[in-house]
């Protein structure tokens, strides 16, 4: 393998990264808006939330990538290649970040809530300065595992034909004839991403429970 092959490599790396930070970048706020739905107190916006989790959690991302890419154009969108895939892992980010958000609120004791409540204090004051910083620290261990899990996710945007890290392996291997050589190289490529970031999670989880005692 040559520096130029490396180098092509490294190409397909940088759209790995990109649509990763996409993805996860989009998921955060709709994540939120999501982890506050299912703990609305109107039954229809916990309902609509609760499905939007259940499709995106109970269907293939591969599905979803396949919908949205070939959707948008049959309804008229028009819109580049990963632009469409960034809204696909965009989506997918939401609902599993939903979840963890959600479970993290309701981790926060119940007498947080109370003390708010006898302090008067409105809903937004209470939940944007009290519950959901508190919320935060509790689910960042799970968020960092579905961000791993998400780098990981972005190989099947080859699938609509993207070319990030996997497709570009791809592409190489059926040059250069050596598979092992190549994928082994970008599994190296995928290691030095997401070990660092399993490592951290897990710091970080046993911070928490550490803090917790």
């Amino acid at each position: 393998m040559t520096l130029t092959d490396f180098l092509f490599l490294l190409n397909g790396l940088k759209w790995t990264l990109l649509l990763t930070a996409i993805g996860f970048m989009g998921g955060i706020p709709f994540g939120l808006v999501v982890a506050l739905a299912r703990q609305s107190r109107n039954s229809i916006v916990r309902g609509i939330a609760r499905s939007w989790i259940g499709l995106f959690q109970g269907t293939p991302l591969l599905m979803q990538l396949f919908v949205i890419y070939f959707g948008l154009p049959i309804v008229g969108l028009e819109v580049p290649a990963w632009v469409a895939v960034g809204l696909a892992f965009t989506a997918h980010a939401s609902a599993y970040l939903g979840d963890i958000w959600r479970g993290a609120i309701e981790a926060v004791p119940n007498g947080q809530s109370e003390a708010c409540h006898a302090l008067g204090l409105k809903y937004r004051t209470a939940m944007w300065d009290v519950i959901l910083p508190q919320a935060f620290k509790i689910s960042l261990p799970a968020t960092i595992g579905f961000l791993v899990q998400l780098v990981k996710g972005t190989s099947l945007a080859a699938i609509v034909g993207f070319v990030e890290l996997s497709r570009s392996g791809q592409m190489l291997s059926n040059l250069l004839y050596k598979p092992l050589l190549v994928f082994g190289v970008v599994g190296v490529l995928y290691f030095i991403i997401c070990w660092p970031l399993s490592l951290f999670g897990k710091r970080l989880e046993r911070q928490l429970a550490a803090s917790s005692r």
